[in-house]
């Protein structure tokens, strides 16, 4: 009698085992695009470190020494640029205006968003699309009609000395124009690929629209909102041209509401002659540490909001 013998089966191997490549191998594309990799961050990371390392020396080992560390932190350049250089008055000016303009930016643009995603209305997709088409205006060609517009909004009587030129409200109304296109788009394919059940359910439960948006929505697009939310920060942070050209002091009498890049460059054009290079630095590292930080503490939720935002 013949006995047939088979083979004890064996494991199925994984898929991402048989797929992933020999550890430690990689070909010219990866050398190539790694190398790349490693140029690109030495061309952020050192210019960097560079001002960081220069706003703890004195003038002097600066212009000596400009690549060596310092012989002793001069922790006191901080406190001459906050005060003497008047980074600490520039500082708040800009906290006030970027509160202003993210928190506006990120109410109207959710509410837009999500109205456009979720409700089929007559007008929809010419709504969207004009948010989209703002996406394509480049800031310098709308530099004249601006300083027009908000020039002629500070002749309203009243309130026209709050909204015009080198006001904390223009500056912020312009900001919030110019990130709204890129946060509904943003937003929409969030909101967009929610589940409907979910929506169904909750207005079967007796919520209203308004309670739907703001207690199970907005939840759920939380990956999207903290991703636009640290994107409409930075953005509004490093902003420089509008503010250079909207908040001119239109008599002498004027408070000055410059923000920290305008801050900069007349810390750096009033010195002069006086050479007060560790206080520049000084002021430089004061207004991108608050970003770096930002930055480093939601490094995991812009890549989760990039992420889900990319697989949907």
């Amino acid at each position: 009698m013949t006995q047939l013998v088979t083979a004890a089966p064996t494991a199925p191997t994984p898929e991402s085992q048989r797929a992933r490549p020999p550890r430690g191998s990689f070909g010219v594309v990866n050398f190539f695009s790694q190398g790349f990799l490693l140029l690109w961050a030495a061309m952020v990371v050192l210019p960097l470190l560079w001002a960081v390392m220069s706003s703890f020396k004195t003038d002097k080992e600066i212009l000596s020494s400009p690549w060596s560390l310092p012989a002793s932190p001069q922790f006191e350049n901080f406190g001459r640029a906050w005060t003497t250089g008047h980074i600490g008055d520039f500082f708040v000016n800009t906290v006030i205006v970027l509160a202003g303009g993210v928190t506006i930016t990120m109410v109207v643009g959710s509410m837009a968003a999500y109205v456009l995603a979720r409700y089929s209305f007559p007008g929809n997709r010419i709504i969207y699309y004009a948010f989209v088409a703002g996406l394509t205006l480049p800031v310098f060609l709308a530099l004249v009609p601006l300083f027009k517009i908000v020039g002629n909004l500070g002749t309203i009587p009243v309130i026209g000395p709050y909204i015009g030129l080198n006001s904390y409200a223009g500056l912020i109304l312009v900001y919030v124009a110019f990130s709204l296109p890129f946060t509904v788009f943003f937003l929409h394919s969030f909101f967009r690929t929610l589940p409907t059940e979910i929506a169904e359910a909750g207005l079967l439960d007796g919520a209203s629209h308004t309670t739907l948006f703001a207690r199970v929505m907005l939840p759920m697009a939380r990956p999207g909102l903290i991703s636009i939310g640290i994107f409409n920060v930075i953005g509004q942070w490093n902003q420089y041209l509008l503010p250079l050209v909207l908040q001119q002091k239109q008599s002498s009498f004027d408070t000055d509401h410059s923000v920290l890049a305008e801050g900069l460059l007349n810390l750096a054009v009033a010195q002069g002659y006086k050479s007060d290079w560790s206080g520049l630095f000084a002021g430089m590292t004061i207004a991108m540490l608050p970003m770096l930080v930002v930055y480093v503490l939601f490094q995991r939720q812009v890549q989760a909001g990039l992420t889900a935002g990319t697989l949907k």
